[in-house]
C-alpha cells in the first residue's frame, strides 16, 4: 500500500495535482466506511482538487489585486448618512454591471467613503472570480511612464490590459502634462470597452480640462468613461476628521 502511495504522490506532483494526495486518506477511509463506488471515490477526490484550486486561484487574484485593508464591505457602516442607500449599495454589489461593462464614478469631498466603497466592490469582484485591481492614479500613470523600461510595469501594464474590472483611486487628484495625459487617454480608450473601470474623485467631470490642461483630450476621455456609467455623488462629513485621534490625553487642561 505504502509503495502504491507513494506511485500516487509522485504522479501527483508530476500532475501539480497539489489537494488530490493530501486528500487521499481520508477519501480512503470514507469509501470504506460507506461502501462507496470507484466513480463517487474518483469525484470525492476531484472535488478536493477543485476546491483546492479555487481557493489558489482567489489567493493569486488577491494578491495582484491591490486592495488596502479592511476594506469588505459587510463591516461597512450604513448607518452613516451618505447620501446613497444602503439598497443600492447591495445592488452594486451584485456586479451585474461589470458583465455589462458599466462604470462607477464615486464623487465627492474627501473623507466620506468613495475609496471603501470602490476598494470594497473591487474585493467582491475578487471573490466573484472576476480580474480586479484597485490602483491610485499615481499608480496608473507611474505604470504608464516606466513599461517600456521596466519588466515588472510592462507586467503590470499586460495585466490591467486583461482585466475584468479596474479600479482608479483619486483620479484627476493631480494636474498631469500633456504627454501623460495622451497616455493616460490611450490607456483608457484601449481597456473601456472591454473592461469595467470604477474612479474615485472629488472633482466633478467638468474640471477634468483644468487638471489635463487639455479640453479636446478631457472631452474625449469623459466620452469614453462616462458613455455607459453610473456616477454616485457622495456627501456628508469626513469620517477621518469626526475621527481625529491625538497622543495628548484630552483630560488635561
Amino acid at each position: 500500500m505504502e509503495s502504491v502511495k507513494q506511485e500516487i504522490k509522485q504522479l501527483c506532483e508530476q500532475f501539480r495535482l497539489g489537494a488530490l494526495y493530501p486528500a487521499l486518506d481520508q477519501a480512503v477511509q470514507a469509501a470504506e466506511k460507506n461502501n462507496m463506488g470507484y466513480a463517487t471515490f474518483t469525484l470525492q477526490l476531484l472535488k478536493a482538487e477543485a476546491a483546492h484550486r479555487t481557493q489558489r486561484d482567489e489567493l493569486k487574484r488577491l494578491k495582484t489585486a491591490g486592495l488596502p485593508k479592511g476594506v469588505d464591505l459587510d463591516h461597512f457602516d450604513t448607518s452613516v448618512d451618505i447620501g446613497f442607500p444602503p439598497k443600492r449599495m447591495g445592488q452594486l454589489r451584485e456586479l451585474n454591471w461589470v458583465d455589462q461593462l458599466f462604470n462607477i464614478v464615486l464623487m465627492g469631498p474627501s473623507g466620506v467613503g468613495k475609496t471603501r466603497i470602490a476598494s470594497g466592490l473591487c474585493l467582491d469582484a475578487v471573490r466573484a472570480g472576476y480580474s480586479a485591481y484597485f490602483r491610485t492614479m499615481q499608480d496608473i500613470v507611474h505604470t504608464l511612464q516606466t513599461k517600456d523600461a521596466v519588466p515588472s510595469q510592462n507586467t503590470e501594464y499586460r495585466r490591467l490590459m486583461k482585466a475584468n474590472l479596474i479600479v482608479i483611486d483619486d483620479i484627476m487628484l493631480f494636474p498631469l502634462n500633456k504627454e501623460t495625459a495622451v497616455a493616460f487617454f490611450n490607456f483608457i480608450n484601449q481597456i473601456y470597452e472591454s473592461a469595467s473601470i470604477i474612479i474615485t474623485t472629488n472633482k466633478a467631470p467638468a474640471e477634468w480640462a483644468k487638471m489635463l490642461d487639455d479640453e479636446v483630450i478631457a472631452t474625449a476621455l469623459l466620452d469614453r468613461m462616462l458613455y455607459r456609467c453610473e456616477i454616485i455623488k457622495l456627501s456628508g462629513d469626513s469620517y477621518r476628521m469626526k475621527n481625529r485621534k491625538s497622543f495628548f490625553d484630552n483630560s488635561d487642561n
